[in-house]
C-alpha cells in the first residue's frame, strides 16, 4: 500500500497567516525586546546627560539636605525625654516638712502642683508624641525642647523665678505686664466691672450667717484668712459656683485668651481679710500671666512678684507671672474690709497658637 498526501485544502492555505509558528513569534518577540531595550538605553543616556548638564555643587547641597531631613524625622520620632529630676524628687524637703512653699501640702491626687508627679518627664513625652501623630510636629519645638530639658530647666532657674510643675524655654521674663499684652481682654474685663462687683457682693453676704459658705474654699496662710470662689478650677468649671455667678461665668467666655482647657487655668474671686500675709511661693508654670481686676482695694494692700509692689486699684487690671516668687497681703484696719479681685489666668503673650493647641491636649485635665 502507497501513502499518497492529500492535496491542501483553501482553508488550509490560509491557515498559517492566522497561527503563526514557533519560530516566528520567538523572531517578533526578540525584536519587540530590542526595541524595548534601545528605549531604556535613551533613558539612561538622557538622565545621565541632564546630571552631567546640571551644577554639581547644587546637586551636592541637595543631597545633604536630604540626609538631614531624613535623620532629622528620625531623631524627633525616637528620641526619649533626659532622665532629670521630676516635680516629685524637687518636692521632697518640702515634703518632709508637710509645708510646700508656706502652704500646708494637701496630697490632693486632683491638685497639678501638690499631688505626685512620679515620671512626669516622660508623660509629658508622651502626650506630646500622642499629639504630633494626631495632628503635626510643626512648631512644637519649643515644647518639645523644655519638655526634653525639663528637668535641667526645673533646676537650673534662678531662686526669683521657679515654677514648679512646667517650664516653657525662651519666653520673656518679667515679673509684671502692660495691660496692652492681653488688651481686649483686659479692656474687657474692666467694662464689665460693676457686673463683677455685684455677683461678688450677693455672694459674701452668706458670710454673714456662717463662717465658710458653700463654694468657698479656705486657703492656708500664716497669718489672717484667705477666701476663694473658684468658676475655674485647674481647667475644671465649677458648675455650682458658676450657675451663682452667671454673668461673670458668661464673660469668661468672651475672653480671647483665657486658660480654660487645661490644669493651668485658673478663675475666681480672691477675700483677702484683713491681717493676712501669703506666703511667698511659686506658680506652676510660666506658660500663663495672670489677671487681677481689683474689686475691692483698701489701704496698705499690696501684692509683691519678683521684689517688685504694686498696689491694686478698682476698676483696673495688674498682669503678673506669678511663676516668680511673689506674695501679698493685706495691712489695713478691720474697719475698710477685705481686698477682693477677680483672679482669672490669661496666656503669655508670646506662646504662638500651635502650641497653646498642643498645651491644651498634653495638660487637658484629667490627662
Amino acid at each position: 500500500m502507497v501513502w499518497v498526501p492529500l492535496s491542501p485544502t483553501s482553508s488550509d492555505r490560509r491557515a498559517p497567516l492566522h497561527a503563526p509558528s514557533t519560530t516566528t513569534m520567538s523572531l517578533e518577540w526578540l525584536t519587540d525586546w530590542s526595541w524595548s531595550l534601545d528605549g531604556l538605553r535613551d533613558c539612561i543616556a538622557t538622565g545621565i546627560q541632564s546630571f552631567r548638564d546640571c551644577d554639581a555643587t547644587a546637586l551636592v547641597a541637595v543631597a545633604c539636605l536630604l540626609v538631614l531631613f531624613v535623620w532629622y524625622c528620625y531623631h524627633v520620632g525616637r528620641e526619649q525625654p533626659r532622665a532629670y529630676a521630676t516635680v516629685n524628687a524637687l518636692m521632697q524637703s518640702a515634703e518632709a516638712n508637710g509645708v510646700q512653699n508656706g502652704f500646708v501640702y494637701c496630697h490632693s491626687p486632683e491638685c497639678v502642683r501638690c499631688s505626685h508627679h512620679d515620671g512626669l518627664n516622660q508623660k509629658l513625652y508622651h502626650n506630646l508624641q500622642e499629639y504630633a501623630k494626631r495632628y503635626s510636629w510643626s512648631g512644637m519645638g519649643r515644647i518639645h525642647k523644655g519638655i526634653r530639658e525639663q528637668g535641667r530647666y526645673l533646676n537650673s532657674r534662678p531662686s526669683i523665678q521657679k515654677p514648679e510643675v512646667f517650664f516653657l524655654p525662651d519666653l520673656p521674663t518679667t515679673p509684671y505686664f502692660s495691660r496692652d499684652a492681653q488688651k481686649h481682654d483686659v479692656e474687657l474685663l474692666e467694662r464689665n466691672f460693676q457686673t463683677i462687683l455685684c455677683e461678688f457682693e450677693t455672694l459674701y453676704k452668706a458670710f454673714s450667717n456662717c463662717s465658710l459658705p458653700q463654694g468657698w474654699k479656705m486657703n492656708s496662710t500664716p497669718s489672717g484668712e484667705w477666701f476663694t470662689f473658684y468658676l475655674v478650677n485647674q481647667g475644671m468649671c465649677v458648675p455650682r459656683n458658676c450657675r451663682r455667678c452667671p454673668r461673670t461665668y458668661r464673660l469668661l467666655g468672651s475672653l480671647r485668651t483665657c486658660i480654660g482647657n487645661n490644669v493651668f487655668g485658673n478663675a475666681c474671686i480672691s477675700v483677702l481679710s484683713p491681717g493676712t500675709v501669703i506666703a511667698e511661693h511659686y506658680g506652676p508654670t510660666n506658660i500663663r500671666i495672670r489677671c487681677h481686676l481689683g474689686l475691692k482695694t483698701p489701704s496698705n494692700c499690696e501684692l509683691v512678684v519678683g521684689g517688685e509692689p504694686q498696689c491694686w486699684a478698682e476698676g483696673r487690671c495688674l498682669l503678673f507671672d506669678d511663676s516668680f516668687l511673689h506674695t501679698a497681703f493685706h495691712e489695713g484696719a478691720p474697719e475698710e474690709g477685705p481686698r477682693v479681685v477677680f483672679m482669672v489666668d490669661l496666656w503669655h503673650p508670646n506662646v504662638a497658637a500651635a502650641e497653646r493647641q498642643a498645651l491644651d491636649f498634653i495638660f487637658a485635665p484629667g490627662r
